[in-house]
């Protein structure tokens, strides 16, 4: 029989599949002996059987009340007993963190009768009735769907009418005429009445819990962090205990280290006479941490060494949730906290010097994602000039956008290409498609464990938060500085998270100090530092190489200072613009041979120049050079931009230029319906006259040039959109017998490995028929996803792409992250049919896809060589190949 719930006491924090990550963690802390208020947690299991059927699974509800008894006999009390009644908190818990993305509801057993012996027990009028509107008010919001906005302008009348200028000051006959407004507000909204049942509030909570896995909210988190849909979130009860009991009580949030720099010591948020929903809400400022040893050196004191045991426990930074009622700690939450990319990379090296972890962990909890982000411009601090306003720095980086005033307006702007920053007092869950569309998140309160902090630092996203010299008026449209300096809607802000400063206008970029790292080798700082063992590790472990795609001298020495170990793609099309344009326009528009062969030699000098100086810049290192690939219209000019200025001018009386009537009827000649699958790739050298003659012997010319100046070049040459054997065998043979001739000429032996890239999914499907003619596969991933899906990339994203992932029809774009199921398998099936015929084939990647951290993953356990990449992403894709090769000791090639 299947159990859907679970004593904290019978759990462990291995468990996090079936008891969330919530649960899973109380359950360790409570093994551990810390103070963690008793409670039990409803499995995953059991949300995703309610959301498969829309009913509570069979023998839950029962379970339930059983484990409810145990804790009502070990407390002594009942729920919602007259006098002296047990409360309860029912928290989501999902296995990965989703803060604030799914709901909560605290106080549940609270009733107009046991709010009566809450006050009496307590001795707090004030108390009992401050936790019946709390009750109230998430209870309708969560529960029965009241928009919270109804209950927050209700507070904010009564506090007008009583001058109050926060809650606190609201006396507990203020708070029992809110409980009477709020339930009349929720029987208005919803015609129910908010049920005095405490059982109804119990279950209800639950299923309510559950739904909101599906919430807008926690799917729109869920795709941004890619977390699968498919998991469910756990629910947590646990006996409640207060931090609005008076002074001396609160609640807190603190992290074993900086969240945002890494650095040891203890950090966080505390907030006294509240509950720890008012924390994160950041609906009054919290104080630092280190304040309570001065308001409660106890609890301070027992609050730092539970943190200390934590940390070795778990030998990571700690994210703890902790309440003191009446002088007495409560330990509520722990996990491993969310951080920045700087204190990721940061606190595993601090670890290992700790003997804490071994370098190999470290790399495991560093990503390619965080590297990435650590590569990105800062401001030019000598350009900054003076501040608008200063906050907590609680996610680094610089960003620079228009100021926007809510969510939606973010959004709409994002939609249209515009920049933003999002500024509010503070954010909350509904705020998330807007942190996600803009660019940095402002806001006037909230600490550093605030929602907008929190949410922000885990999804990499600058943001400053409790920048108190700020008035902002949402209503408005508008910020007030503390001089009075009003800044409207559409302003441009820069943020600069790392200090934590605001700043007027668009503040310049300089690189970063990992970006000067990988240019010049410099390690200016402890975050470079331990970037550069990340990297070192990664290399040391890694068995794929990491080259780069570059067609530019300039692009191949940028790419080997970075790590790269040659170039797995050199797009020879690229050499024909510019200038050279007219001499491939010659080529087109060649009537005869000769005129071909007199264009063809005209760009053969160009070309081996080029090479020439790329060989030079990877010497010793692997180029791999495909030959001409895109169809030849798009080195002409655009065909109707061309009939229109030969109609204007016949408009005019003038006769048109009679190159351009010859161009225009070379392009109409050349047109197709979709270039894309039309006259490219190898199919051009098969028609083309000389084409890949010329190419070739520029490759050849120019290994040649290299051997002499006593260079040790490594030419290979690659045959794009390769679909039959036959295609490639006839090529090849072309190309070998310039191979040849070229050493014959210069008496230099010219060898260059010939391959092909795999790019449709015929040529994936006959592999083995191919690798009889190819002594290298290099899988064109961009094109084989185009083909395979029947997608036009430059068409289909901006049309649907984001109508796929909001219904679920890909988690993320496929040509962003390798699709496993379609493309993936194409590319397996390439891989074992192409090594059976030739053992020794070398087999890389040279899609965008090589520099893509998930994808890397999968193109190590796929069995590729090699992957290719731009310049700039070869550090990331070293330190995730790296990564993937730690994966093969867990049996599994996830992240």
């Amino acid at each position: 029989m299947v159990r859907y719930v679970h004593d904290f006491r019978e759990g462990r924090r291995d468990m996090a599949d079936l008891l969330g990550g919530k649960g899973a963690n109380l359950a360790e802390m409570t093994r551990l002996g810390l103070p963690v208020p008793p409670g039990f947690t409803v499995t995953t299991d059991a949300c995703r059987a309610f959301l498969a059927t829309g009913a509570e699974p069979e023998g839950m509800s029962a379970e339930v009340s059983r484990h409810l008894s145990a804790l009502e006999a070990s407390a002594g009390r009942r729920l919602g007993q007259r006098d002296d009644p047990l409360l309860v908190s029912v928290r989501s818990g999902a296995r990965f963190s989703m803060p604030g993305m799914m709901e909560t509801v605290l106080d549940i057993g609270l009733n107009d009768d046991s709010v009566l012996g809450l006050a009496k027990t307590s001795g707090s009028d004030r108390f009992a009735w401050d936790s019946y509107r709390r009750l109230v008010q998430m209870f309708g919001s969560t529960v029965m769907g009241v928009d919270t906005a109804r209950f927050d302008e209700a507070m904010t009348l009564l506090k007008e009418a009583r001058g109050a200028p926060d809650d606190l000051c609201l006396d507990a006959s203020d708070l029992a005429g809110l409980v009477e407004t709020y339930k009349r507000l929720i029987l208005g909204e919803t015609g129910r009445a908010f049920p005095q049942s405490p059982a109804e509030q119990l279950r209800l909570a639950i299923l309510a819990v559950f739904r909101s896995w599906n919430g807008e909210r926690a799917r729109l988190y869920r795709r941004r962090e890619h977390i699968p849909d498919d998991l469910g979130t756990a629910v947590t009860l646990q006996r409640m205990v207060y931090g609005n009991l008076g002074p001396d009580s609160g609640s807190g949030v603190a992290f074993t280290r900086d969240p945002a720099t890494g650095r040891p010591g203890l950090y966080g948020d505390y907030l006294a006479n509240a509950q720890g929903e008012d924390v994160v809400a950041g609906i009054r400022n919290t104080v630092p941490l280190t304040e309570l040893k001065q308001l409660d050196p106890d609890s301070y004191r027992r609050l730092r060494d539970h943190m200390g045991t934590l940390e070795r426990h778990y030998r990571d930074l700690c994210d703890i949730e902790f309440t003191i009622e009446r002088g007495t700690l409560w330990m509520l939450q722990t996990r491993v906290g969310k951080r920045t990319a700087e204190a990721a990379f940061a606190i595993a090296a601090e670890l290992v010097e700790e003997g804490q972890i071994t370098p190999e962990e470290a790399l495991a909890r560093v990503s390619g994602d965080g590297l990435a982000r650590l590569m990105f411009p800062r401001f030019d601090t000598d350009a900054t000039g003076t501040a608008l306003a200063h906050g907590l720095p609680a996610s680094p980086g610089a960003a620079v956008g228009a100021a926007v005033f809510d969510s939606a307006e973010a959004v709409r702007r994002a939609a249209a290409g515009e920049r933003t920053v999002l500024v509010r007092q503070e954010t909350t869950p509904d705020d998330l498609p807007g942190m996600v569309a803009a660019e940095a998140v402002l806001t006037s309160r909230g600490g550093k464990t605030s929602h907008a902090a929190v949410v922000a630092r885990g999804m990499g996203k600058v943001c400053v938060c409790g920048a108190e010299e700020l008035t902002v008026d949402t209503a408005a449209r508008h910020f007030t500085t503390r001089d009075g300096t009003v800044v409207e809607e559409g302003t441009v802000l820069s943020v600069d998270g790392t200090a934590g400063a605001v700043y007027a206008g668009a503040v310049p970029l300089v690189a970063s100090a990992a970006m000067r790292y990988l240019e010049t080798g410099e390690q200016s700082d402890g975050v470079v530092a331990a970037v550069a063992r990340s990297l070192e590790q990664a290399d040391s472990l890694r068995r794929l190489e990491v080259r780069a795609n570059a067609d530019t001298p300039e692009d191949a020495r940028r790419a080997r200072r970075f790590g790269a170990q040659g170039v797995g793609l050199c797009r020879t099309e690229h050499m024909f613009l510019g200038e050279r344009r007219k001499l491939v326009e010659a080529m087109i528009l060649a009537g005869t041979d000769s005129d071909r062969d007199r264009a063809l030699t005209a760009l053969l000098p160009l070309q081996r120049k080029d090479f020439t100086d790329i060989l030079e810049a990877m010497d010793g290192l692997p180029v791999t050079i495909r030959l001409l690939d895109p169809p030849l219209h798009e080195f002409l000019p655009d065909r109707t931009e061309l009939a229109v200025r030969i109609a204007a001018a016949e408009a005019r009386g003038d006769r048109p230029e009679p190159h351009e009537a010859e161009l225009l009827a070379a392009v109409n000649r050349m047109h197709e319906e979709n270039p894309m699958l039309g006259l490219r790739g190898v199919r051009l050298g098969l028609v083309v006259p000389g084409l890949v003659a010329m190419q070739v012997r520029a490759v050849a010319e120019a290994v040649v040039a290299r051997t002499k100046a006593g260079g040790s070049p490594r030419a290979e040459i690659m045959v794009p959109l390769v679909g039959a054997v036959e295609e490639l065998r006839i090529e090849r043979a072309e190309v070998e017998r310039v191979l040849d001739e070229v050493s014959y000429e210069s008496g230099v032996p010219v060898r260059c490995p010939v391959g092909t890239m795999i790019e449709l999914p015929r040529a994936a499907l006959t592999a083995g028929r191919i690798a009889e003619e190819a002594e290298f596969f290099s899988f064109g991933t961009n094109d084989l996803t185009q083909t395979t899906w029947g997608f036009s990339r430059d068409d289909v994203e901006a049309a649907f792409f984001s109508a796929y992932l909001d219904k679920g029809v890909f988690p993320t774009s496929p040509f962003e992250t390798i699709d496993r199921e379609g493309v993936g398998r194409l590319i397996r099936i390439a891989v074992e049919e192409g090594r059976a015929a030739r053992p020794g084939l070398t087999l890389g990647v040279c899609g965008e896809h090589g520099g893509d951290p998930a994808s890397v993953h999968f193109f190590h356990h796929a069995g590729l060589d090699y992957v290719s990449c731009s310049p700039f992403r070869v550090p990331v894709a070293r330190l995730e190949a790296g990564r993937a090769a730690l994966s093969d000791t867990e049996g599994s090639d996830s992240r």
